[in-house]
């Protein structure tokens, strides 16, 4: 049964749904999906896509960016 995306109301056959923190969501592709719930990042605004790094309840695409907002401790690596 086909479904509409909610970012850009394409009806599709393909659609799928994703439930993120209790509310499910319906989308024709992964593109709109990460444009939707992807988080941002809060030094340089992109769209954390990887696993990138989490500090204090921010969120960030890497360590340096994370350092680049004052934490210096953050590492990409071990």
């Amino acid at each position: 049964m086909a479904a509409s995306c909610e970012v850009c109301g394409n009806t599709y056959d393909k659609a799928f749904d994703v439930l993120m923190d209790g509310e499910t969501h319906t989308f024709d592709s992964f593109e709109c999906a990460i444009k939707a719930l992807a988080p941002v990042c809060e030094n340089c605004g992109t769209k954390i896509i990887g696993h990138g790094v989490e500090v204090g309840g921010e969120f960030y695409c890497c360590a340096h960016c994370a350092g680049k907002k004052g934490h210096p401790e953050l590492r990409d690596r071990a």
